[in-house]
């Protein structure tokens, strides 16, 4: 899977843990050291960190000897590196959103054209619901893998104790709502916060069961019939039967864990709230799930309650797009760092990006400052929530000499959601959790910001009752975040 949120040993994992540091060490030596030995004399290049990640992940797969491999695309499909399994058990697509438009396009169709280029020749697919015009692209890349998208595909008990998943009768296929599989039963209870993950769990269990059926396992239940009627109306691809589930994928969607991913940390007075999402789509389903989690709960008694956005984005995405979806939430501050734990970056491996420097990564967070500034100004008049600001300068301020950067908010009162921008996520975290969080260290001194909306906020988190932080826009934010709100994830 990608990307690593603490350590690179997260992609590689092996019964749901990441491998050891001694079998990382391994197999990454024994790979590089085979690349170097044979690699073309004329054309001397190594494969790129992706690439060769991909590739020790593969080797380490056949040497430990794994009964399923469960592979993550990186970027797209089509000509992704992990794009070279020719017969895997079952392929799936998840929801559809615009990302990566430089490489992937434009477009929710141009995107689903490249997603749909991991589907194989008599390969059974299975996919969530999508946008019409995006479902008719998968349905048509299909088609052109010959995969038969229909033609009556059996979905009894296969004969002999397994499928052949090489019959060209293995369709696409539209995955169920979780609701069909909880007619007659229970409330299926999820281990993954928030409405959307109920569409990937669904997509889950269809994956699961085409692999157990292939191992010829006998207790998956009955197959529930699928009306006439739900065939093909108003749909280009068929919906795929929901079915009896087992106490084992019962067991499984429950206890599933993913860091990063609508994940709470309570710690004190403090609760951060992380999601590594950075599409349009990710950021509504992260709205979704932060009011339901935190804003839906009862407020303090003495009704001291501040909220902190903690965002960044990479990249080539709309910034805008994503921080507009963000301002119904009323956040008191918004706070903008480069995914940098520390202002120097060089005792922490696994967070580095050797593509990104640190100025222009501040740059980004100045004029991700300006857009939210931007945004609150336009919301004023319409949302009775927020006080018309009045500027003060909006000029930037630096501190070269306390490493820090904000720019004078253009309100005086913090309810305005004053910006302010970090130069790395350490001084960020610790200025929201002003001391109140045991795993990080109070602000210093020296550090401080010399700005009033900075030293007023201060006051206010240190006072509050309660403290909501949202950590979005990037997984790289929420991994460097990760590391220093939770030590033992660095072991």
């Amino acid at each position: 899977s990608s990307p690593h949120l603490v350590q690179v040993r997260e992609r590689i994992r092996i019964n749901g843990q990441p491998i050891s540091k001694d079998l990382f060490n391994k197999y990454f030596w024994l790979v590089y050291n085979r690349l170097e030995e044979t690699k073309d004399p004329v054309h001397a290049s190594m494969p790129a960190y992706f690439r060769f990640l991909t590739i020790m992940a593969f080797h380490v797969f056949l040497q430990e000897k794994v009964d399923l491999a469960v592979v993550e695309v990186g970027i797209g499909g089509t000509y992704d590196c992990t794009n070279i399994i020719r017969a895997p058990v079952v392929c799936g697509v998840s929801s559809l959103g615009i990302d990566h438009t430089s490489i992937l396009g434009d477009t929710i169709e141009k995107i689903a054209w490249q997603k749909g280029g991991i589907f194989k020749p008599g390969v059974p697919a299975f996919t969530v619901a999508q946008p019409e015009r995006p479902l008719e692209v998968l349905r048509e890349r299909a088609q052109e893998r010959k995969v038969s998208w229909w033609q009556g595909c059996g979905w009894g008990v296969p004969h002999g104790g397994g499928l052949s998943l090489l019959s060209p009768q293995c369709p696409l296929y539209l995955c169920p709502e979780l609701d069909d599989f909880e007619e007659g039963c229970q409330a299926l209870e999820l281990g993954l916060a928030g409405a959307h993950q109920r569409s990937n769990a669904a997509l889950a269990l269809q994956l699961a069961r085409m692999w157990l059926q292939r191992r010829g396992c006998q207790a998956l239940g009955e197959l529930k019939e699928v009306p006439p009627s739900t065939e093909l109306v108003g749909r280009p691809v068929p919906l795929a039967p929901a079915f009896r589930l087992t106490d084992a994928m019962i067991q499984g969607l429950r206890d599933t864990e993913w860091l990063g991913r609508t994940q709470v940390l309570s710690h004190g007075p403090v609760t951060w709230y992380l999601d590594g999402a950075h599409t349009t789509s990710s950021i509504q389903a992260c709205v979704r799930w932060f009011h339901q989690a935190a804003l839906n709960q009862d407020k303090p008694h003495d009704g001291s309650e501040v909220r902190v956005l903690l965002f960044n984005a990479t990249g080539d995405r709309d910034t805008a797009a994503l921080l507009k979806l963000l301002v119904p939430c009323h956040f008191d501050y918004a706070v903008f760092c480069p995914n940098f734990m520390e202002v120097s970056v060089a005792n922490n491996a696994d967070q580095q990006n050797f593509n990104v420097t640190l100025e222009n990564a501040l740059t980004r967070c100045l004029e991700n400052q300006r857009t939210w500034t931007r945004l609150l100004e336009e919301k004023v008049g319409q949302d009775p929530w927020l006080p018309s600001p009045l500027w003060v300068g909006g000029l930037l301020q630096p501190a070269p000499a306390r490493g820090s950067l904000l720019l004078v908010p253009p309100a005086p009162r913090p309810l305005n959601s004053p910006a302010l921008v970090f130069p790395c996520l350490a001084q960020a975290l610790r200025w929201v959790a002003q001391g109140r969080d045991p795993h990080l260290a109070a602000p210093t001194a020296s550090g401080a910001h010399p700005h009033p909306a900075a030293s007023s906020g201060a006051v206010l988190l240190r006072e509050a009752a309660v403290v909501h932080v949202l950590v979005t826009g990037s997984l790289h934010l929420v991994g460097g975040a990760l590391r220093l709100l939770d030590p033992a994830l660095t072991q």
